[in-house]
């Protein structure tokens, strides 16, 4: 199956087979005008020497984001990526930073650490709100001085380490409460991306779609069914609170249950979840920015017509 849905390629990485990530982390889309104006103000990021934070909901695909940024910068050294909710608080300053020979029992050798690591390349911070204070005045201190002081070390060692942070919170209300960093916030945000969910841009849902079941089935080893228009329109319209995770999920097990040609809303295993005012009026909102001529005035008509049957009830 082609990686190319609707004229608008999908980014794969020639050593996406070998890397430990998920299917999800390895394409991206940019069909819908969201997604097009985020490639855009990526594109800008990429090659310059900033940091960059990218705000996004979980499961939506920040960390491709941040590996597209590597590769499209002049640096050639490695891509790291760290869980911050994953590093132990006793040990973190050790797993960031390194550490000397010695430091600790039964360390007779030193380590790099994440940072050493990434030097010449890029450093991928997942929630990044998750590291404690201490380390974020330290982690801070590495970015602005270019250099890092191991665990045990007497001397700074130089780092050319560029950061890619990713949380799924408001960082300023992090700040707000004491538990984050002014600081490196306001380093952080001079470069920012903000990473729409899947339910607000529309446009990606069905490209993102076939792609899982293209993957899934050449690795099932089962024929490509379509997606028929119905189970399309059902794609659409679902709220996706998983977002690109939600949707790996629900099409490989389309995949497994369906028994003909096409995927049928039934296959899809998604509930009908009543639409809520304030979703309709966020696709209103999104339809006024970057709708059609046509589209505008189809919704005008519509919301006059929807205002005198509000009328003529009251």
């Amino acid at each position: 199956m082609s990686l190319e849905h609707f004229g608008q390629p999908l980014l794969t990485f020639p050593d996406a087979e070998k890397s430990p990530l998920s299917i999800r982390a390895k394409a991206l889309v940019f069909v819908d005008p969201r997604s097009r104006q985020l490639r855009q103000e990526l594109e800008q990021l990429a090659p310059r020497s900033i940091s960059v934070l990218i705000r996004g909901e979980t499961g939506s695909g920040k960390e491709l984001l941040a590996r597209h940024i590597h590769r499209a910068s002049d640096r050639g050294g490695l891509f790291v990526s760290v869980n911050c909710g994953a590093i132990s608080p006793t040990y973190a300053d050790a797993e960031l930073f390194g550490y000397a020979a010695g430091s600790f029992s039964g360390s007779a050798s030193s380590r790099a650490g994440w940072f050493g690591s990434a030097n010449g390349g890029t450093l991928y911070l997942d929630e990044i709100g998750d590291l404690p204070l201490p380390i974020q005045i330290k982690l801070l201190s590495a970015l602005e001085n270019h250099e890092v002081t191991r665990v045990g070390a007497h001397q700074p060692s130089p780092v050319d380490v560029r950061l890619v942070a990713a949380t799924s919170i408001d960082l300023a209300q992090a700040v707000a409460a004491g538990k984050f960093h002014e600081r490196l916030y306001h380093y952080l945000s001079e470069g920012h991306l903000e990473l729409p969910a899947l339910r607000d841009r529309v446009g990606d849902i069905l490209s993102l779609a076939e792609y899982f079941l293209g993957i899934y089935s050449q690795r099932l080893d089962l024929p490509v069914p379509l997606i028929s228009e119905a189970a399309q329109l059902v794609l659409e319209r679902h709220s996706w609170p998983g977002n690109t995770r939600e949707l790996e999920n629900v099409i490989h097990f389309a995949l497994l249950v369906s028994t003909g040609d096409e995927i049928l809303p039934e296959h899809l295993n998604l509930l009908e979840t009543p639409v809520s005012l304030a979703q309709i009026e966020q696709q209103a909102v999104q339809l006024i920015k970057n709708g059609t001529a046509t589209e505008h005035s189809a919704l005008k008509h519509l919301l006059e017509s929807l205002t005198q049957t509000l009328e003529r009830s009251v």
